[in-house]
């Protein structure tokens, strides 16, 4: 155990606890509210964090699972790469570098206090999903073969120096992507999220100090280290296996299947990965970072306190994830689906294995797909092109003594669903079904949380990318529960109506509609026999 001794008044404990969330929300709320793309202010598909002088998490928003475990690793190529100066701001989404996906560009800055200028006193970055980032398709989540298919990559780079931006870089960007003025529009939204939290830590060291300000830093790390362990240590001791399956990787027939042992000793956790399958050719491989968040937000799940999510979660768990397997996938394969479906695969075979030494706290299967949707092309309302993104939520998985909620996002995923008044003002696309999905959430004691129908129709030619899971595989019941429903993709136009597989590119014409079925939850619990 590597805490550190910190004398700690409880009360005061609390007030630094939410000083430091309330920095990382602020953030956030800056990112909403200044953002152009729909996708950052009406899904909220961002996260935002605070980190110490070292790299390491002090404390972060009610963001997205996904971004906010994988985070620091980015954070950490940052500070590796570039000897950051005031002012400056790195911009970076390089998947072997800390990223998730190219969509997904994270910004870091340090924060200098005073006339020090040797060393930043903390680090704050966000990691925002834009629209578009460039390659094959409109909305850069590609059925691709390799990373260079999947749009611009930018390693840690300056996109600020000193206070000012870098043109050169912005220029580069906006010469990639296909809506150059909204991602700059959102990149510069990224940039004021920055920098307010920038001002606000500064306020904060002003009014209580540096010295205390980094005991409580320390402290709030140790706590969750702490409080972790307190919980592994509850978990009898003991090997627990599962393994699930991807239904393909939209090139290669599937089944692909990632199997966990966690190995459980004292107060520490195993997470072995040994025999999952080799990476794809598709774009479901997930890179290292994915796959530690993925298992650190399982752990997480377990504490029932209210503890910050911070680089404390960490210590008690290691990770042990086979270089060029699906879950620790090597440059330069393509990774696209890998953030958004094999990330949801991974916690649910996290979550399977700790139901065998928790049956009656681990709940059934949630939807475990995030039903990716993008669109683009010409818009005829404007004469400007278009590039958007989306996910669908789905059934959640019910739990002991619960049903499963209806038409929500779950575990990576934690955005809003786009509201159809937003969808039609931006896009040439009329939503015709919006709905929950009657009966698709598995039996049980307690039944699974319902899918959701979510009908597009374009109103002008549209390219459209389906990348989705769930459509062969059921989402597990638990204890007895049944399944739930597999997804189901439908295009309609003049030939009618057929399915389309789960991860599939096609055209549009304008009256196509294309429907989405989102799966629903697994059941928990054997049901009742009627008397």
């Amino acid at each position: 155990m590597s805490q550190r001794k910190t004398k700690v008044d409880p009360i005061e404990f609390e007030v630094f606890k939410n000083l430091f969330v309330s920095v990382a929300e602020e953030m956030g709320v800056t990112l909403c509210r200044t953002g152009f793309s729909p996708n950052i202010k009406e899904r909220l598909d961002y996260s935002c964090a605070v980190y110490d002088a070292q790299g390491e998490t002090i404390a972060q928003g009610d963001h997205m699972p996904v971004h906010l475990g994988a985070m620091p690793l980015s954070v950490r190529a940052a500070i590796d790469d570039v000897a950051m100066e005031p002012g400056d701001i790195v911009v970076l989404n390089d998947p072997f570098r800390g990223g998730t996906h190219l969509p997904d560009i994270t910004l870091v800055s340090p924060v200098f206090l005073g006339h020090e200028k040797r060393r930043p006193a903390f680090y704050v970055a966000n990691r925002a999903h834009h629209s578009d980032v460039g390659g094959m398709t409109p909305g850069s989540m590609p059925l691709a073969r390799e990373g260079y298919q999947e749009g611009l990559i930018i390693p840690p780079i300056r996109l600020a120096r000193r206070g000012e931006i870098v043109q050169d870089v912005m220029n580069l960007i906006r010469a990639n992507v296909r809506t150059p003025d909204e991602r700059e529009g959102d990149i510069t939204a990224q940039i004021a999220a920055n920098r307010v939290a920038d001002t606000r830590l500064r306020e904060i060291v002003e009014k209580y100090g540096r010295r205390r300000i980094d005991s409580y830093a320390v402290a709030l790390q140790d706590y969750t280290e702490r409080v972790l362990r307190i919980t592994i240590a509850g978990i009898a001791d003991g090997v627990y296996e599962f393994e699930d399956y991807l239904d393909d990787d939209g090139f290669n027939s599937g089944p692909i299947k990632i199997r966990v042992a966690i190995r459980i000793n004292g107060d520490r956790a195993e997470v072995d990965f040994t025999g999952t399958d080799p990476q794809t050719t598709g774009g479901v491989n997930a890179n290292y970072a994915i796959t530690l968040s993925a298992t650190l937000y399982g752990f997480r799940c377990l504490i029932a306190e209210d503890v910050l999510y911070n680089a404390g979660i960490a210590r008690a768990v290691q990770v042990i994830a086979p270089e060029g397997s699906i879950v620790n996938a090597q440059r330069p394969s393509a990774v696209a689906g890998g953030n958004v479906e094999t990330s949801q695969r991974i916690t649910d075979v996290i979550l399977g294995a700790l139901a065998k030494a928790l049956p009656d706290q681990i709940p059934a299967a949630s939807q475990g797909t995030m039903n990716n949707v993008t669109l683009g092309g010409l818009d005829p309302r404007t004469g400007r092109r278009f590039a958007y993104y989306e996910t669908i939520g789905g059934g959640m998985g019910a739990r002991p003594g619960l049903d499963g909620i209806s038409g929500v996002h779950t575990h990576m995923s934690n955005t809003r669903n786009t509201p159809v008044e937003a969808l039609e003002h931006y896009l040439p696309v009329r939503l015709r079904q919006y709905r929950l999905r009657k009966d698709s959430g598995g039996d049980g004691s307690f039944r699974g949380g319902e899918g959701i129908v979510r009908e597009y129709e374009v109103l002008t030619e549209t390219a459209v990318t389906v990348l989705s899971d769930r459509r062969k595989g059921r989402p597990y019941g638990a204890q007895g529960g049944e399944p739930g429903q597999s997804g189901r993709n439908t295009l309609i136009n003049k030939d009618g109506e057929s399915v389309i597989p789960g991860k599939a590119t096609l055209t549009l014409a304008a009256g196509d509609r294309l429907r989405i079925e989102s799966p629903g939850g697994g059941g928990f619990g054997a049901k009742p026999e009627s008397a």
